[in-house]
């Protein structure tokens, strides 16, 4: 018999770096679920050189006997453009002060590994996403646009 879901938490964690301090302890000692438990299997789970150190969400499923399963995603896109257009945070007023700028290569390659947590089904469709996160934030995409219109 399939187990009754309980509900669902959203946390945005280090990878490699889960502990039992805020936000993860008080989001699942409410629930009453072992903390410890997670960090282990989370740490176990995000220590690759790709996943360490970098904010990753992670979506926890828990179930009424107590019992949890969780999902990693891939880095959201706000973190990957400032990686990759080396700044410490966006804008203040995005759209006077440009605080950096990105390729359209570099642009298709977020688009690329973040497609599977997207809501878009082509590759221009996603990229048209990423270059909006990145007007949004102050970072200047430079080139001419390749997305069929």
């Amino acid at each position: 018999m399939a187990k009754q879901i309980g509900g669902f938490i959203k946390l945005q964690i280090k990878g490699g770096a889960a502990n039992p301090a805020p936000p993860v302890g008080p989001a699942l000692g409410s629930k009453g679920l072992n903390i410890m438990e997670f960090c282990k299997q989370f740490n176990g789970r995000t220590q690759t050189p790709q996943t360490a150190g970098k904010v990753l969400p992670v979506v926890i499923t828990y179930y009424s006997d107590k019992s949890f399963d969780f999902v990693v995603k891939t880095p959201p896109v706000a973190v990957q453009l400032m990686e990759v257009a080396k700044v410490k945070k966006g804008s203040a007023e995005p759209n006077r002060s440009k605080v950096g700028s990105i390729t359209w290569d570099q642009v298709k390659t977020i688009a690329e590994g973040k497609m599977v947590d997207m809501n878009a089904f082509t590759i221009d469709s996603a990229m048209s996403m990423v270059a909006g996160t990145a007007r949004s934030m102050g970072i200047a995409v430079k080139g001419d646009s390749p997305i069929k219109k």
